[in-house]
């Protein structure tokens, strides 16, 4: 196997006394993992950062081994870390990206997504400028992963229009009407899930409470890892700076 592509990186785990194992997310072939030599090393270190893009090429001689992967930097977004809501929000999307996709499979949707959530992150460090972003990507991907919701029709009525609510169970939109008592069961369904454009931070909140439900239950419920952890210290973060 040899594959040479850029690729943004979510997962570095140290190996061994010298190298690393990363996990990276190209546009044609999906998210692929590698072993980097000289890994921990300080000049290849800073480039490890998830959210960074690099030129990575990767090498197996069969499809089973663990490729060797080399590294070139692209892009470096490790300034980020230095700030605590973006950094939250950088370890969060890329945490979810490296335990919720398979390896080896195309999400080119999920990787233009990542990217463009990256850059917002990135361009205007205000949460304001982007938490709206990574509701959408994690809407997306649900989607993606065959998790999608249904947020254009009511499923009680099947009505298009007026559609406040969202059935935690069924994941089906419910309209005002259909859910009049029943309020206190339903997740809050944000306009701009539906159709875009701005959101205020209620709605935002709102936005983030209803995808983290669904992530919680259909993507990280089997997974060993502290993604949860790393969405619910970003969602007290923003919690404390809307506040």
């Amino acid at each position: 196997m040899h594959l040479r592509a850029e690729a943004i990186v979510v997962a570095v785990r140290l190996h061994g006394e010298h190298g690393a194992i990363v996990r990276a997310l190209t546009r044609e072939a999906g998210l692929m993992p590698g072993y980097v030599r000289g890994g921990r090393s300080r000049r290849v270190r800073p480039v490890l950062q998830p959210g960074n893009r690099v030129l990575g090429a990767w090498r197996a001689r069969t499809d089973d081994q663990l490729p060797h992967l080399m590294v070139e930097l692209v892009a470096s977004r490790a300034g980020l870390q230095a700030q605590p809501l973006p950094a939250a929000a950088l370890d969060w999307v890329a945490a979810l990206t490296a335990v919720a996709l398979p390896e080896g499979q195309a999400f080119p949707l999920l990787h233009d997504a990542l990217e463009g959530v990256l850059a917002a992150i990135e361009a205007a460090p205000s949460a304001r400028g982007w938490a709206a972003a990574l509701a959408r990507y994690e809407l997306l991907l649900l989607a993606e992963l065959g998790f999608g919701l249904e947020l254009g029709r009511c499923v009680v009525t099947g009505g298009a229009d007026d559609l406040p609510w969202l059935s935690p169970k069924s994941g089906g939109a419910v309209s005002g009407v259909a859910a009049r008592g029943h309020e206190s069961r339903l997740l809050a369904l944000p306009a701009f899930l539906r159709r875009g454009g701005a959101a205020d931070w209620p709605d935002i909140l709102a936005g983030l409470a209803l995808t983290g439900h669904f992530i919680a239950r259909d993507v990280l419920a089997d997974s060993r890892s502290d993604a949860g952890g790393a969405r619910a210290r970003l969602v007290d973060r923003l919690h404390r700076a809307v506040a």
